[in-house]
């Protein structure tokens, strides 16, 4: 059932659903609440649902043998959780991690598969959301390689910040560390980097960005690549 204070055409991509899409798809949609630290699925695993975060942010992670793990991309209000399903595997190598609670829909792994392969509007969405995730994923690769935790970390709550509605975010040490593949400490102290920098509020696991305009100057070019990729793809839904 869906619950009244939510909206699922809150995520862009059900918002740009044709209508005829739209109304296939729209009771079979169901509201999942995402407590932060939930996972949604681990590496192997047959996917059953795609996810379409509403208010939630979702990371995918790779995880070592040793159990050591790094993001490689971020999900949000401008996607879908489960690109694997309708890209021709039933499970996936990475784990999806609820890194900033919030609402969500799922929509059972048949169904998509269905409208997926029925070649229509829908696929053509799709396929371009895709590549713009994988560019995040390639990009991300690229600066976890190159770049400096500062940079690393201004460019996570970039992302992070296009995806929520407001400016603040429940982030505990840990979760911080999990997604730049790093310590605790490493992770509290970039954090409080920031911090003295006048650049955000970080006080019991919640960020507080106090200067994005800062935050995108201290960044490396990684954000901007990311964002302009998700922008020429998906135009119409980065502008909402």
């Amino acid at each position: 059932m869906t619950e009244p204070s939510h909206d699922p055409r809150q995520n862009h991509l059900l918002d740009s659903l044709p209508r005829e899409q739209w109304e296939r798809w729209r009771l079979q949609l169901e509201y999942v609440d995402m407590p932060l630290g939930r996972v949604l699925y681990e590496p192997g695993d047959t996917l059953t649902h795609v996810y379409f975060p509403t208010t939630a942010i979702v990371s995918l992670l790779y995880v070592m043998k040793n159990g050591e793990s790094a993001e490689i991309a971020i999900v949000g209000n401008e996607g879908v959780v489960g690109v694997s399903l309708f890209m021709g595997g039933g499970s996936t190598s990475s784990r999806a991690l609820v890194q900033s609670a919030g609402g969500s829909y799922r929509l059972s792994a048949e169904l998509m598969k269905q409208e997926f392969d029925r070649a229509g509007p829908v696929l053509h969405l799709l396929l371009r959301y895709t590549q713009a995730l994988m560019t995040q994923m390639v990009q991300t690769a690229a600066c976890n390689k190159h770049h400096t935790l500062d940079q690393q970390l201004c460019r996570w709550l970039l992302l992070s910040l296009d995806r929520l509605q407001g400016t603040e975010m429940l982030m505990t040490p840990t979760l911080i560390a999990h997604m730049l593949g790093v310590t605790v400490d490493l992770a509290v102290q970039g954090a409080m980097k920031l911090q003295e920098a006048g650049l955000i509020d970080y006080k019991d696991g919640r960020v507080g960005v106090l200067d994005r305009l800062a935050l995108g100057k201290r960044s490396c070019e990684c954000y901007a690549v990311v964002k302009q990729e998700y922008d020429r793809l998906l135009p119409a839904q980065m502008a909402a």
